[in-house]
């Protein structure tokens, strides 16, 4: 699956900032909108280190209202937390009804930092597919949508931006030694994150794999496909979608963006377990 994208799409800079203030005004609208219909969204985020998640994070709450989204940083689970069901931590975390919950990382760590560095024994992380897949369809059955990217580059891409990092002596505390040692096992990981898309990617919680060598291509993507779940589920529920805002109305030709298809990526048969 990840060796058919084409992490060569980029996008013009002039696109670019033509395209942004529109969408970021859009999203805007479609998150007031969620909230008189009570409709929660989850929008979590994996990829690779220097990937862009955060910088990607970041540009996306800068026009939301902060007051209708949480942002969780996910990191390893504190003691008192190994003490308890692994998803225990992150039901506390879901947004409340017409909120969103953004997600730097997720529970999808165990089945892929937590199975490559040998964090968890492998029948926890087998298991845990199931416990995701049932996890975000008890979600799904409540009412919420659930929005998954990963963001997508290289091995030489990811060194490249790990090196530039290292140089800048107000960025380089990015890269830690464990970085360095996560890019050394790219391949392994390579292995687990195409098990945890074919696994995980559902009607209800469908992956969208951004191809991230081009940051503006990958923003935009990002953009289009949230705007355009929000909207689906608006929608489906029988509510009106927002008027645009006359700020950055919609052209009457639409420029050419990403081209994103919101559609889910097709399902893959299961890996056999070894």
């Amino acid at each position: 699956m990840l060796e058919k994208m084409d992490l060569k799409k980029k996008l013009p800079k002039a696109t670019y900032k033509t395209q942004l203030p529109r969408l970021r005004d859009h999203l805007y609208d479609l998150q007031k909108a969620c909230w008189d219909a009570n409709i929660p969204t989850i929008v979590l985020f994996e990829g690779w280190d220097a990937a862009g998640k955060g910088t990607s994070i970041n540009l996306l709450t800068q026009r939301l209202d902060p007051r209708g989204f949480k942002l969780h940083a996910i990191q390893a689970p504190r003691t008192y937390e190994t003490h308890m069901p692994w998803l225990w931590r992150f039901w506390l975390k879901l947004p409340n009804y017409g909120e969103i919950a953004i997600y730097d990382r997720s529970w999808y760590g165990r089945v892929m930092v937590e199975r490559v560095e040998g964090l968890t024994l492998e029948e926890e992380w087998r298991k845990a597919y199931r416990d995701i897949v049932n996890f975000e369809r008890t979600l799904a059955d409540d009412g919420y949508v659930i929005i998954k990217f990963f963001l997508h580059i290289s091995k030489n891409e990811q060194r490249r931006r790990f090196k530039r990092l290292e140089k800048d002596p107000l960025e380089r505390w990015h890269v830690q030694p464990e970085d360095w040692e996560h890019h050394e096992k790219y391949g392994q990981y390579v292995i687990a994150i195409e098990e945890m898309l074919e696994r995980t990617d559902t009607e209800w919680g469908p992956w969208t794999i951004v191809e991230a060598t081009n940051r503006r291509w990958a923003r935009i993507k990002i953009f289009e496909t949230l705007i355009g779940r929000m909207k689906e589920a608006l929608e489906a529920r029988g509510f009106p979608l927002p008027k645009r805002s006359s700020a950055h109305p919609e052209p009457d030709e639409p420029e050419a963006t990403t081209g994103v298809e919101t559609e889910p990526i097709v399902p893959q048969p299961a890996a056999e377990e070894e």
